[in-house]
């Protein structure tokens, strides 16, 4: 009998903490849209960024990283650009190739960037898929928020 007491209060002690957890937290917003990655034409199935993640605070030079399907590429490489808060280019870089990009298989980049030393604030890093043909049809990017801080 005393064992069956201890467990109805146990149960009802988690209960309880479940409770004041869930209030909480009820509260606290989700991560805001502008914290994910968009995708214009394109999906995780043909480019992936690893590094800077959505949100990340970056400093002045950083490297972005990840990996895109050859078709993404055009002559090994494809561009990458940082644009301010309110829409202005800050940079423009090309993305290379780590690897054989003639391939539809995925392959490594490397883009490496600097922003101009006034700028400090929100940003959106955009990677657009190479199109040489320049057809509206044929344009594809992903854009991610990042934070330049030091």
């Amino acid at each position: 009998m005393k064992k069956i007491k201890i467990l109805i209060v146990l149960i009802i002690v988690l209960v309880a903490l479940f409770g004041i957890s869930r209030l909480l937290h009820k509260d606290q917003p989700e991560a805001p849209q502008s914290e994910k990655i968009s995708y214009q034409n394109a999906s995780s199935d043909l480019v992936s960024i690893d590094l800077p993640f959505p949100g990340a605070v970056v400093g002045k030079e950083f490297s972005v990283l990840g990996k895109a399907r050859g078709t993404w590429y055009f002559e090994a490489s494809f561009p990458v650009e940082v644009l301010d808060k309110d829409g202005k280019r800050l940079v423009s870089v090309p993305a290379a190739a780590q690897g054989d990009w003639m391939t539809e298989n995925f392959v490594p980049f490397k883009a490496d960037l600097k922003i101009p030393s006034s700028y400090i604030g929100r940003a959106t890093l955009i990677l657009h898929k190479d199109n040489p043909s320049g057809l509206p049809q044929n344009e594809a990017s992903v854009s991610i928020p990042i934070n330049i801080e030091y």
